[in-house]
């Protein structure tokens, strides 16, 4: 298989039928993508999560560094903390256009203004039964305090994303009237479609965003959570009918089932369709480690992309193809290379479903052989320890079995596996 093929490359290896002419037909990716993450916003808002002052002026430069096009910075009426944290970034002079969140309230308007802040992304129910049954209002109030406050924000010459809560479960046509007298009596520079509850899917996503364009002339951004799992698929389906700005946050983390990962989004669009967001994914890993950090969160081991045993390998199958593979051809067994992302390298483990692949890596690493005999002993014991213990050896553990097999001077001969 050729090696410039957008498929197999020499950092990646996907579908060839992701590229089939059929498979590509209408898709309309927009020449340029900004990768808006929220992580200091509607991150924070997972249980249990706070981010300090510090703490978001750390995150900010590092997603500066991994280059992300637009950061939104908080919501300065939350606290003073955050309004000051707001400014320290801005002061920052980093590359990434800062935004705030506000209220449909003429009064966020201006605290976002005195931040200093590029833009801001104002919110407001969309859905009537949610703007009767969450908020007790009515659908002519969220219009008219979204037309007062799109006004101020344009007063105040700030970028203003017009921001709909709970696009997806509104009623298509009173939805798109009232985006359209927004637009009309107020001020709108982009639309962004927010699957508020992730109860949409990629086709309906699509189709949407489609509509919109075709009536809208600003562009269109798509904000998604992860509630059924469809977060990355339905953002990239937006991206794909034509909406330029995906929201993200790091590894997923925001409310209830988090909102869509940044890691994952910007991977797939890279090696899965071939659109390059400008996104230095070699620091995703560390950016992923750092917001754990100061978040306090935990990711599951193999979580996509940055997930800490994603690439650590106990399969004495998969052991074997990397053994084989790893200096012709290492992507036979893994889908990207770790450095993409700039992660640890793949390493091969001991457990219970090792086979001699493994056993032979770690005694290599230690300068050992060992006879046909030896090698099985070991691999017997490396299994029945990791049942005990219901998890993986440890280099100490394995250094015991190693002596236990060697020190008596019985190569191959027929050491016992119960040792």
């Amino acid at each position: 298989m050729s090696s410039h093929q957008p498929w197999k490359t020499d950092s990646w290896f996907t579908s060839p039928w992701n590229w089939l002419p059929e498979v590509r037909q209408g898709m309309a990716f927009p020449e340029t993508i900004k990768i808006h993450d929220v992580t200091l916003r509607d991150g924070e808002q997972q249980t249990g999560v706070v981010f300090r002052r510090h703490e978001k002026v750390a995150i900010a430069r590092k997603l500066a560094e991994a280059g992300v096009h637009r950061i939104e910075a908080g919501m300065p009426a939350v606290s003073a903390e955050d309004e000051a944290a707001i400014k320290d970034i801005v002061a920052l002079g980093l590359p990434a256009e800062i935004f705030s969140f506000a209220r449909c309230l003429p009064s966020d308007v201006k605290l976002a203004k005195d931040c200093g802040v590029k833009g801001i992304v104002t919110e407001i129910p969309s859905s009537e039964h949610i703007i009767r049954h969450a908020y007790g209002k009515t659908l002519e109030w969220a219009i008219q305090a979204s037309i007062e406050t799109t006004l101020a924000a344009r007063e105040a010459g700030l970028y203003t994303v017009f921001f709909t809560i709970d696009s997806t479960r509104a009623d298509l046509d009173r939805y798109m009237d009232l985006v359209e007298r927004v637009a009309t009596e107020g001020h709108m520079d982009a639309l962004t479609v927010a699957d508020s509850f992730g109860g949409c899917t990629p086709q309906a996503i699509a189709h949407v965003i489609g509509k919109l364009r075709s009536r809208f002339r600003q562009p269109i951004e798509i904000h998604c959570h992860e509630d059924f799992g469809l977060g990355v698929a339905n953002t990239i389906a937006a991206l794909a009918a034509g909406a330029s700005v995906a929201h993200v946050t790091v590894s997923a983390i925001g409310e209830r089932a988090g909102n869509v990962p940044l890691e994952d989004t910007v991977m797939a669009l890279l090696c899965l369709y071939g659109v390059d967001t400008g996104i230095r994914t070699e620091k995703l890993y560390e950016l992923s480690k750092l917001v754990q950090q100061m978040a306090g969160v935990t990711l599951p081991p193999n979580r996509p992309i940055v997930g800490d045993w994603l690439y650590r390998i106990e399969s004495g199958i998969v052991a074997m193809f990397h053994r084989r593979s790893k200096d012709v051809e290492p992507l036979e067994y893994i889908p990207f290379r770790p450095e993409l992302v700039g992660r640890p390298a793949v390493e091969i483990a001991l457990g219970k479903g090792s086979g001699l692949a493994n056993i032979e890596e770690h005694l290599e690493r230690r300068g050992l052989t060992a006879t046909a005999e030896q090698a099985a002993e070991l691999l017997a014991l490396v299994k029945q320890r990791a049942v005990e213990k219901k998890g993986l050896l440890s280099d100490e553990e394995f250094d015991e079995l190693v002596e236990r097999v060697f020190r008596n001077g019985r190569k191959g001969s027929d050491v016992s596996a119960s040792g």
